[in-house]
């Protein structure tokens, strides 16, 4: 059984989180709030190859409000992930947001 893609509409948002744990910690909060697609995904380092240098990455995809960059709910998740990938040691990347990761 393959996992359906998330819908397009809404906001995306990607958590970098260097432990496996935490993120799939973070990624059940998340989903215990109301958040219905969210996973977890091995990122690879962009300098290495190696193995240990792979991340753990929660992506997220909002679709309970049609945000856009900019828009107070949508800068109010943005915010609170920032803080949530700061706290783990991690940072956060927008995909398709040109502003650089906030870690």
């Amino acid at each position: 059984m393959s996992t359906p893609e998330p819908p397009r509409a809404g906001s995306e948002h990607l958590l970098v989180l260097p432990d496996r744990d935490v993120a799939e910690e973070i990624a059940e909060e998340l989903r215990e709030e109301g958040f219905e697609h969210v996973r977890v995904l091995r990122e690879a380092s962009r300098t290495e190859d190696d193995d240990e240098d792979h991340e753990w990455a929660v992506h997220v995809v909002d679709a309970r409000l049609p945000d856009v960059p900019g828009d107070g709910a949508y800068e109010g998740l943005r915010e609170r992930f920032v803080d949530l990938a700061r706290q783990h040691d991690g940072w956060y990347d927008e995909p398709g947001d040109g502003r650089p990761a906030t870690g």
